[in-house]
C-alpha cells in the first residue's frame, strides 16, 4: 500500500516486476544480462562513491572517467569490502543518512559491534521483488489459503517485515511470532499454531527443531497435532540431512528458503525447482579462494567452490561493493529447464567455521551431511572434536532422541566417517543443552561442534550467554 503514496516506488516496482517477468520467462539473453549488469555496477559505485564516506576514501584513486568505462572483468580491480571494515566504519558506509530510510535494522553484534543496516523504499523493492517472485513457484502448490508463520531472532532484523510483506504480496495471511521473546514465549506460539492453523512457517532450523521439543514435552504430537504444509526454513547451516530430519518431524515438506545477510540483503532464494538460485538482476557474483583472494574456476562438474563476494546493483542506503561474505559457497550455472535462470547456489558453511579432522579439511555442511545421514528422528544434534593420546582426532555425535529410532544407523554413520574423513565416530544419545538454538545469532560452530583440541572463542563466550538467557 505504501507505493500508493510513493509514487518513485510504485514505478520501481512495476519496472522490476516486469523485468523479473521477462528474465524468468527466459527472454533475457547473456548480452542482455552483461548490458543490464555493466550499467548498474557504474551507477552503484559512481554513487557509493559520491555519498559513502567509507567508499569516497577508498575508492579515492578511481576517475570519473575510469567509473563510466568499469566493465564487469574490470570489477576484479576494486578492493574488497570486509566485515571488519563494516565493524570500522559504522554509519560512514552507509550512502544514505539514516532518516532516508524507512526502517533501521542492525546486525546481531554478538560477537563484535553490531552494524547498521538501515533500508530504503529502494532496498525493500529490490529485495521483496526477488522473493515474491521466485517463491511464488514454491507457495503455490500449497494453494492460496495459507497462514504462514513467521519467527525471526529480533525485532532488529529484517525476517519479520521482509517476509511479511512477501507472503502479503503473494496473498498469504502472516503471523508473526518471536518464541524466545519473554511475551511471546513457546507455549504461546505453539498455542498459535495449532488454532489458527499455521500451514506455512519461515523460521531457522534450530527453531523447527526447538518447535518440535517443546510441542513432545508439552505431549503434543507434531505430526497430528498441527497443520503444517511446509517448513521455510533460513538463517542457518541446513545440509540434504538435517532438512529430511525436519521434514520427518513435522510430516510436512521442507524448503531452504533464503541465503540473506542483514549487511547484503538478499543472496540467492529458493525456486520453484527446489534449488536456492542468485539475484543476478540485483547483484553482482563472484566466487574466490579465501587464502589467494583469485577467481575460482569451475571444477570438471561446472561447480566453483570458494567464498561469494557480492556487488549490490541498487541505490540503496548502503550498496556494498565487493563485500567478502566470508561464506563458502558452491555455485554451478543453470540447467536447461531450470525454474530461474540464475546460478545455483549453496550455501556450506562461513570460511573461518572448516574443521581440520587428521589432516582433511571439511566444511560444516559436508560434515552435518555426513554424520547426520544415517539418522532420522532426532530433535536435536551436536558434535564433539576430541585428540586422543595418540595425537589422532576423534568425532562425537549426541543425538537428543529414542536410542530404538537411531541405533540402527551407527555403524553405517561411523563407517562413513572413517572412509571419508580418516575420522573415528562414536554415537550417543543425550540432550546437547540450549546453546544448539544460537546458530542464528553467532555461528554453526559455535552451536553445534565442541572442540576439545582449541581454547574458548569469542564466538563460543557469546553463544554460551544467550543459551543463558534462554534457559
Amino acid at each position: 500500500m505504501f507505493t500508493q503514496y510513493d509514487q518513485e516506488s510504485a514505478a520501481l516496482t512495476q519496472e522490476l516486476r516486469d523485468q523479473f517477468a521477462t528474465f524468468i520467462a527466459g527472454k533475457w539473453d547473456a548480452r542482455a544480462l552483461v548490458s543490464h549488469q555493466t550499467e548498474k555496477l557504474r551507477s552503484v559505485v559512481a554513487y557509493a562513491r559520491a555519498r559513502s564516506p567509507f567508499y569516497r576514501e577508498r575508492l579515492a584513486g578511481l576517475t570519473d572517467t575510469a567509473v563510466s568505462a568499469l566493465t564487469l572483468d574490470g570489477l576484479r580491480s576494486l578492493p574488497f569490502t570486509t566485515k571488519d571494515d563494516l565493524r570500522t566504519a559504522q554509519f560512514d558506509i552507509l550512502s544514505r543518512p539514516v532518516s532516508d530510510a524507512w526502517v533501521f535494522y542492525e546486525t546481531t553484534g554478538t560477537t563484535g559491534a553490531a552494524t547498521p543496516c538501515p533500508r530504503t523504499n529502494v532496498d525493500s523493492v529490490y529485495n521483496n521483488t526477488v522473493l515474491t517472485e521466485y517463491y511464488r513457484g514454491v507457495l503455490a502448490p500449497h494453494g492460496d489459503r495459507q497462514v504462514i508463520g513467521v519467527s525471526g531472532p529480533s525485532e532488529l532484523h529484517a525476517t519479520g517485515d521482509t517476509f511479511g510483506d512477501v507472503c502479503r504480496n503473494l496473498g498469504h495471511a502472516v503471523a508473526k511470532m518471536w518464541p524466545h521473546s519473554p511475551v511471546i514465549g513457546f507455549d504461546r506460539a505453539l498455542e498459535v499454531m495449532r488454532l489458527l492453523p499455521v500451514t506455512g512457517l519461515f523460521c531457522t532450523p534450530g527453531m523447527a527443531m526447538s518447535l518440535f521439543q517443546k510441542a513432545t514435552e508439552a505431549g503434543l504430537r507434531p505430526r497430528e497435532d498441527f497443520a503444517l504444509d511446509v517448513l521455510l526454513l533460513t538463517g542457518e547451516l541446513m545440509s540434504p540431512s538435517l532438512l529430511e530430519n525436519l521434514g520427518r518431524l513435522w510430516d510436512c515438506e521442507v524448503h531452504n528458503v533464503l541465503y540473506a545477510s542483514q549487511e547484503a540483503s538478499v543472496l540467492a532464494a529458493a525456486t520453484a525447482d527446489g534449488a536456492l538460485r542468485t539475484a543476478p538482476l540485483i547483484n553482482l557474483y563472484e566466487v574466490i579462494d579465501p587464502d589467494t583472494l583469485e577467481a575460482v574456476r569451475p571444477d570438471a562438474a561446472g561447480v566453483r567452490y570458494g567464498e561469494l563476494v557480492v556487488t549490490n546493483l541498487y541505490l540503496g542506503a548502503k550498496p556494498l561493493i565487493r563485500y567478502r561474505t566470508g561464506d563458502l559457497v558452491r555455485m554451478t550455472d543453470p540447467a536447461p529447464g531450470a525454474a530461474v535462470p540464475a546460478p545455483a547456489v549453496a550455501a556450506v558453511g562461513r570460511v573461518r567455521d572448516r574443521l581440520l579432522l587428521n589432516g582433511r579439511l571439511v566444511n560444516g555442511y559436508d560434515l552435518e551431511n555426513l554424520l547426520l545421514a544415517s539418522f532420522r528422528g532426532y530433535g536435536d544434534y551436536q558434535i564433539t572434536v576430541e585428540r586422543d593420546d595418540l595425537g589422532r582426532d576423534r568425532l562425537t555425535l549426541t543425538l537428543r532422541a529414542d536410542p530404538a529410532d537411531c541405533r540402527d544407523g551407527i555403524e553405517q554413520a561411523a563407517g562413513r566417517c572413517l572412509d571419508e574423513l580418516g575420522t573415528p565416530l562414536s554415537v550417543r544419545f543425550g540432550v546437547p543443552g540450549s546453546i544448539t538454538t544460537t546458530g542464528a545469532m553467532v555461528s554453526w560452530k559455535a552451536a553445534r561442534v565442541v572442540d576439545l583440541r582449541a581454547g574458548r572463542s569469542t564466538e563460543d563466550s557469546a553463544a554460551e550467554r544467550i543459551a543463558a538467557a534462554r534457559a
